[in-house]
């Protein structure tokens, strides 16, 4: 729809769809709005997902923000700067935009991100706690330029940290000290750490609609 910023594919609700809870779905870098669906498609059906595409092409598919590499490397790597800022305010319309489109419970708005999808997630929701009901961030870290923030209203916040033992794209130590920070400034945080690499598996994903469902 013209209206939304950012292309994006919309699942409604089974039934009534006016005034239902949402999840907006960020994939990682390199995918598209289709690839996190088959996830998005596990949650309650009284949720809409709209799955939002990053604004970058890259490889097949879209990124949220080049690569930062001045640290040393990918394991250290960190959002390019202005492209961060852009997308962190593309979505943030965005979601402004579809709950006016597809008359969306305001209060009831969930945000669902894999990797690059993950980090955007967590600094959309220190930027603006009061707008996001729960994260669900999987493979992500926490962006160096939000690291210090703690804003009013995240205490009790439910934010789900979701990493790989193996993941050799985000390290589990970067997703852990996400969820180290969370904790520190009062955010109701649930951890999971999963055998594998930089993907979902099954026992991540029955433990991401559980953790959907008591909190959407």
């Amino acid at each position: 729809m013209s209206e939304i910023p950012l292309e994006h594919v919309h699942v409604a609700p089974d039934d009534d769809p006016e005034n239902a809870p949402a999840a907006f779905v960020l994939h990682g870098r390199g995918a598209d709005e289709e690839d996190l669906l088959p996830v998005a498609r596990r949650l309650s059906d009284e949720l809409h997902v709209i799955s939002l595409r990053a604004p970058d092409p890259l490889q097949g598919g879209y990124t949220w923000y080049e690569l930062d590499l001045s640290a040393g490397g990918l394991e250290k790597s960190q959002p390019h700067a202005a492209e961060f800022r852009r997308s962190l305010n593309l979505v943030a319309e965005s979601v402004d935009a579809a709950i006016d489109a597809y008359a969306l419970d305001a209060d009831r708005i969930g945000l669902l991100g894999f990797s690059q999808g993950a980090i955007t997630s967590l600094s959309l929701v220190l930027e603006g706690p009061d707008r996001y009901a729960w994260v669900v961030a999987l493979h992500g870290y926490l962006a160096d330029s939000h690291a210090d923030l703690a804003p009013e209203g995240i205490e009790g916040k439910p934010v789900f940290v979701g990493a790989g033992t193996g993941d050799r794209v985000i390290p589990e130590s970067r997703s852990a000290a996400a969820a180290d920070r969370f904790e520190a400034i009062g955010a109701d945080v649930t951890r999971g750490s999963y055998p594998g690499g930089h993907g979902i598996g099954q026992a991540e994903l029955a433990d991401v609609i559980a953790f959907v469902e008591s909190h959407a």
